[in-house]
This record gives C-alpha cells, structure tokens and sequence, in this order.
C-alpha cells in the first residue's frame, strides 16, 4: 500500500513539475496536412525548355505525400490536386485558387505546403548596328538628322535557386491591414486581381487574422526556414532565406487558417535547374530536404518550442 502512495506521489509530481512532458504525450500535432501542388489543368504556369511549372509541381507533390506518410505514420495527406487539372476542376484561375484555401480550412489542417517552380525572364540586350538619316519638320523648318538602328537579342536568365515564402506581418494591426486591401493576392506568376478578402472590420475576421499575425506567422517563419536552411546546406543556391510578403502576397497562403508556406524548388528557366528538378535524384532530394525540415519542426511543436494555439477556423 504505502508503495503505491509512493508511485501515485511520483506521478503527480512529474505531471506538476513537468506540464510540458504531459503535454507532449497527449497532444497529436500535424494530423492533418495540406499539399498543394501549384497550377494545373488550363494554367500550367512557368514554363522551361521543355516542361511546365504544373507538371513539375504536381510530381513532387505526390512523391513529399507519399514520403510523409512513410515518415509519419497516422498523418492525414490532402492534395489539392492529383492530377493535372485546376484544383477541384474549377474552369478559371480565380475559383481554383479560392477552392484551395476552402479546401484546407475545411479539412482543418495543421499546416499547408505549396509546391512551385519560379522563373525569371529572359535578359534582353541591345546594339547600335548603323544609323538611319530622317528628316523631320521643327518650326517650318526641314532638319535632318540621324537616327541609331538597333539589333535586339535576348539570352537566358541565370538565376537559380530556392525560395521559400510566407505571408508576413511585423505587428497584428498590420497584417489586418494589409488583408483589407484588395490588391494581388494570387501566386508569383498566376496574378488575379478580383479576389475579394474577408472584412476585417467584422470582429471575427479581425480577431481570426490576429491569432494567425500572433502564432500561424511564427510556425510559418519557422517551418520555412528550416527548409531554406536544408537546401543551402545542400548547395543549392542561397537567394536570402525565407522571403516575407506584405502590400501584395500570396492568395493560399494569406487565406489558410493555419501555418502555410510556398517553397519554389527551383527556376525552370534555368537549364540546369530545369533538369533537375525534373530527374528522379533531384526531386527525391527536394522531397528529403522538406521531410526533414518537417521532422524539425514536428519536434518543435512537440517540445512547445513554437508554442501550440488553438486554431482559428
């Protein structure tokens, strides 16, 4: 009898002394997670020498869902898409995009992964190459002068390398600010200028977009440069870490009731990257990159080191 006193004493004891440990054991973090694989269908967005931004996408998607159900056992996967139509086989850009982030909230996810390729434009270069006489009128008078001919070419752009973007805000007033803007709030390349965001002077809206500036932009921040940090340190080029949108962001990740990032794996533009990206090595690399970030981050949450809220939707 007193040996079992003992033990229940033990007991409440590490439950008092260590809430955290409790906590860790009881509590399931990331049952749910949203992979979004950009574009699709009628918009295929970027597009290199000889794939698209939707394909590429779409097929790392598929292989992070199936890595991250390998890795963690009991997790919901939800694609957006997963096949090459617009999310939820919408007819226009506007609704697929809209039809993404329903998707998620309603599914009650715990975090939501973008997958997109970026892209730059070609460099275009000029030359004088002669000169044309013309004459023209000034004043009643006749002047002749000589005008410069020009040949223009273009050549590739040779940026390259990863990005990761989240929505950011400094300050909670300001994130609700900026969400009051109807401004572009669509992808990097797949602009849409009619979405019309929630009203944050209702009070729900506003205090839905304060819990995210508070606790979704730190989970966010987190979770996306854990995975800038892993591409660097696989020597993929480093553009800056994690890049923070503000006036003019990102319609998914703005509109998701939950920590989101949107990770570009690469410039199709980019001869090199194009190829990568589209081997079996490099985007089984990309993959491992995001799931071990992903690892980081689960144990993150688990030992309160971002601390766990509840949910906003």
């Amino acid at each position: 009898m007193i040996k079992k006193i003992g033990l229940t004493l033990i007991f409440f004891q590490v439950t008092f002394l260590f809430p955290s440990l409790s906590y860790c054991q009881t509590k399931k973090v990331l049952k749910t997670i949203i992979i979004d694989p950009g574009h699709g269908g009628l918009d295929q967005g970027a597009k290199g020498n000889f794939s698209t931004e939707a394909d590429v996408s779409l097929a790392v998607s598929l292989k992070l869902g199936k890595a991250i159900e390998q890795q963690f056992p009991g997790t919901k996967i939800i694609y957006t898409r997963t096949t090459d139509i617009l999310p939820g086989n919408k007819n226009n850009k506007t609704d697929a995009l809209r039809y993404r982030a329903d998707l998620a909230n309603s599914s009650g996810g715990d975090l939501f992964i973008a997958i997109h390729c970026n892209a730059a434009p070609p460099i275009r270069h000029s030359q004088v190459i002669g000169y044309k006489t013309v004459t023209v009128k000034r004043k009643k008078k006749k002047i002749t002068k000589k005008v410069p001919q020009y040949r223009y070419w273009t050549t590739p752009n040779p940026a390259e390398g990863t990005e990761t973007y989240i929505w950011a805000i400094n300050k909670s007033d300001d994130k609700v600010n900026s969400v009051s803007k109807n401004d572009d709030y669509s992808g990097e390349i797949d602009s849409t200028s009619n979405l019309t965001l929630p009203d944050p002077s209702d009070p729900a809206e506003k205090a839905r977009m304060l819990i995210y500036a508070q606790n979704y932009f730190r989970k966010s921040l987190t979770f996306g440069d854990l995975i800038e940090k892993g591409f660097q340190s696989e020597g993929r080029v480093y553009r800056g870490g994690v890049k923070q949108r503000n006036d003019k962001g990102i319609w998914v990740l703005q509109a998701t009731g939950m920590p989101s990032v949107l990770v570009e794996i690469g410039f199709i533009t980019s001869k090199e990257e194009e190829e990568y990206i589209n081997s079996d090595k490099g985007q089984d690399e990309i993959v491992t990159n995001i799931v071990n970030a992903l690892k980081d981050y689960k144990q993150k949450l688990e030992s309160r080191q971002i601390t766990e809220e509840k949910k906003a939707f």
